[in-house]
């Protein structure tokens, strides 16, 4: 069996669908009964094989999200029968997939779907994404959570599989020797104790306002010298929270650090008092087992997919309750014994989660539509 994999749309490695590919393809078998091949644009030819080494077929493609869709509606039925792609894996459904199918493929579903549908103000993106689903073989969901919202779409649930993603164990793990004042991730220097909340600043749904609001509460009760590290790209809020930080009466312990590289995060988390998530839109929530896998705590929203990911081994919150965020900072760093059992929940936790299994499950719904 011969398998494409589709490399447009995942912003060069730059965000969660690309880190979600770039893990993918490094988990890939070296050896087996299936041939697998990256397409793309030329930029990104040693973006996702730095570690295995995958062919990659680039395409004269301009770099821009409306080209690749034109290119994915009109060009790809021919382009995958050429390359004799018994199967094609699409893992940015959000941005590109194609309207009907010649060779069988396998759409990856890592966000809310409903929630992108009501955003997208591009009428074709939408029906693209609704069409798309509609029409694709089979359909690898991240959670049980964004089963549920496609099923609510209309999508057929008999072709909806859950995998969840997995976890690189080779770079997140427990750092025991961090003993320093200060962590030094270059180009950043920083100073601990601190919590970490990794996210781009993409939204409201984020709330990262409402964490800012928190902390500064948490400062003012306990005077403890913690500061809180916001690291991710920057989008459509940034704004806002940029001046929700530069107004806070904790201003002077609030980073931001902007993009942060994924490879950089382990050291990131291991070096943090507690890793806290507030996000309610999240379909998948990797980034709290991550912060398990490396040995912190975990306080994160009773919301989207984080209950489904962090079971019994997080603290949870409504992150638009303000006094109850300060609370759940406030019993992390406090109470020592609680902190110790949410630590080693946090890391059997994690453990049920690797990309090795990911990518076998994967392969397997694969060669289910080619059989």
């Amino acid at each position: 069996m011969k398998a494409g994999i589709d490399t447009f749309g995942c912003d060069h490695g730059r965000s969660g669908i690309g880190s979600y590919l770039h893990s993918f393809a490094a988990n890939l078998p070296l050896s087996g009964d299936v041939e697998f091949e990256l397409f793309g644009s030329e930029i990104d030819r040693y973006t996702y094989n730095s570690v295995r080494e995958i062919p990659f077929q680039a395409l004269s493609v301009p770099d821009s999200l409306g080209a690749e869709r034109l290119w994915h509606f009109f060009r790809l039925k021919k382009f995958a029968q050429n390359a004799k792609y018994d199967v094609v894996l699409y893992p940015a459904i959000e941005r590109v997939l194609p309207l009907s199918f010649k060779t069988p493929g396998v759409a990856v579903v890592n966000s809310i779907v409903s929630v992108m549908l009501k955003e997208k103000g591009d009428g074709m993106m939408r029906m693209q994404i609704k069409r798309g689903l509609a029409k694709v073989q089979k359909i690898v969901a991240a959670s049980e959570f964004l089963r549920n919202d496609l099923i609510g779409l209309g999508i057929d649930e008999a072709k909806i599989e859950i995998i969840h993603n997995g976890i690189d164990h080779r770079l997140f793990f427990p750092q025991l020797q961090i003993d320093a004042e200060t962590v030094t991730i270059k180009p950043f220097a920083i100073k601990r104790p601190y919590f970490i909340y990794g996210s781009r600043l993409s939204g409201p749904e984020k709330k990262h306002i409402e964490l800012i609001k928190a902390f500064a509460l948490f400062k003012e009760r306990t005077k403890s010298p913690h500061r809180l590290v916001i690291a991710g790209a920057e989008g459509p809020s940034s704004e806002e929270v940029h001046r929700a930080a530069s107004l806070s009466p904790a201003a002077s312990d609030i980073f931001l650090t902007g993009f942060f590289p994924h490879e950089s995060f382990p050291l990131l988390y291991a070096g943090a008092d507690a890793c806290l998530f507030p996000s309610v839109n999240e379909g998948v929530g990797l980034p709290i087992l991550e912060a398990m896998a490396t040995g912190i705590p975990v306080a994160c929203a009773n919301a989207g997919a984080l209950p489904e990911m962090g079971g019994e081994a997080a603290l949870y919150f409504d992150p638009n309750d303000i006094e109850e965020v300060a609370s759940a900072m406030e019993k992390l760093v406090s109470d020592s014994a609680f902190r110790e059992k949410m630590i080693a929940s946090g890391l059997q936790r994690a453990q049920r989660f690797s990309w090795e299994t990911t990518v076998t499950e994967t392969i397997e719904v694969m060669k289910k539509i080619v059989r």
